[in-house]
């Protein structure tokens, strides 16, 4: 298959109720769609940089860049399949989310013509998946105990916080008092250090799935010495940018659990690759969210279809972020917090054309030479 042309497009979506980490706050969410297409079909990716490098180096105008400049021009010539795109693009370093984004929409054109969902092309095991929800930092706790309790009413099969310092051991013992042994994570998004160890065994006693990310998001070596410390799964999420990584991870001690981040991973061929690691090492696996549009929250449900994945992920429902999202139809929480991954062509899911033309603040095509 050869490519006709790529069109990258900057898409705005206002967030129903700001989501907030230890590392920023987001109202609006500002990021890039890619289209590819052979002439007669087309596949989507999304990117899911944020306007500042504070969840890993890469902004969305940074990925613009590369994507244009450095991306787009590897892309013509034959493609036997989506798994090309990842090897062609190893000769450019970091930028995972960039590749992603483009890999992701030639893993949507090729399943499209093959008439095959994006999870049956991938080597899907289940038709639906469990989920859980993230909810960010509040002003009060009430307020996130009020949004605890909205989300298992709505039938969440996992409820995970964020925390940074002030706001964990209190948190946590809160959402314990009121509403017992739910399954529960959280989520320091790395703002910790060995310093914080006191605090991190407290966390030992309310039986957590899991402490993602505690410490710097580019560190194995202290995340194994405090795993050999706390009773409580430590799972990765920034530390890891490959399967190699994971490998690596997992033979030092450093996590017990991996977050799969298919842009952080770089596409959808690396995040298999780590996943299979984890699966051979016993180590569990879930798919973590970005507050992706529909588009992203496809791929993520096809790649959470796969063997390996032991754990709730982060793919809530379309109604938790979105008033009016740009794909239908929209993702739906069923009893038992199960979702139906997409069983049509492709993503499974249609763009609306008229609501991506109303959030479209810039585009660019590329045809091919």
């Amino acid at each position: 298959m050869k490519l006709k042309w790529v069109e990258m497009r900057e898409v705005h979506m206002r967030l129903l109720h700001p989501f907030e980490t230890s590392f920023g706050r987001e109202e609006e969410k500002v990021f890039l769609l890619l289209a590819v297409s052979n002439g007669e079909t087309v596949g989507w990716g999304e990117c899911a940089a944020m306007d500042a490098p504070l969840y890993n180096e890469e902004t969305t105008a940074g990925a613009a860049l590369v994507i244009r400049d450095h991306i787009v021009p590897r892309l013509w010539g034959d493609l036997e399949g989506p798994e090309d795109v990842y090897e062609r693009l190893q000769p450019i370093r970091g930028n995972a989310l960039a590749k992603a984004a483009v890999e992701e929409a030639v893993w949507d054109l090729f399943a499209r013509c093959e008439g095959q969902s994006l999870a049956v092309a991938l080597g899907a095991e289940r038709e639906k998946v469990p989920v859980g929800v993230s909810l960010g930092i509040e002003e009060k706790l009430g307020d996130l105990l009020a949004a605890v309790e909205e989300r298992l009413a709505e039938g969440y099969a996992r409820i995970k916080v964020k925390i940074k310092p002030g706001w964990d051991v209190r948190i946590v013992e809160a959402i314990r008092e009121r509403f017992g042994d739910i399954p529960l994570q959280v989520d320091a998004n790395s703002c910790y250090t060995l310093s914080d160890l006191p605090m991190l065994r407290a966390l030992d006693r309310f039986g957590l799935l899991l402490i993602e990310q505690p410490l710097a998001h580019d560190d194995i070596i202290d995340h194994a010495r405090l795993q050999r410390e706390l009773r409580t799964p430590i799972c990765l999420d920034e530390s890891i940018r490959s399967a190699e990584d994971a490998r690596k991870a997992i033979e030092i001690g450093a996590m017990r659990v991996l977050n799969v981040k298919v842009g952080r991973l770089g596409g959808l061929a690396e995040s298999r690759r780590a996943v299979e690691v984890c699966r051979d090492a016993g180590v569990g696996a879930w798919c973590g969210g970005m507050l992706e549009s529909g588009v992203g929250r496809s791929i993520n449900l096809a790649i959470q279809s796969l063997p390996g994945f032991t754990l709730p992920s982060d793919t809530s429902a379309t109604s938790r972020y979105w008033e009016e999202d740009l794909t239908e139809p929209p993702v739906v929480v069923e009893p038992g917090g199960l979702v139906q991954v997409p069983n049509g062509a492709g993503l499974g899911v249609e763009i609306i054309p008229e609501r991506l033309e109303r959030r479209t603040f810039a585009r660019e095509r590329w045809l091919r030479p």
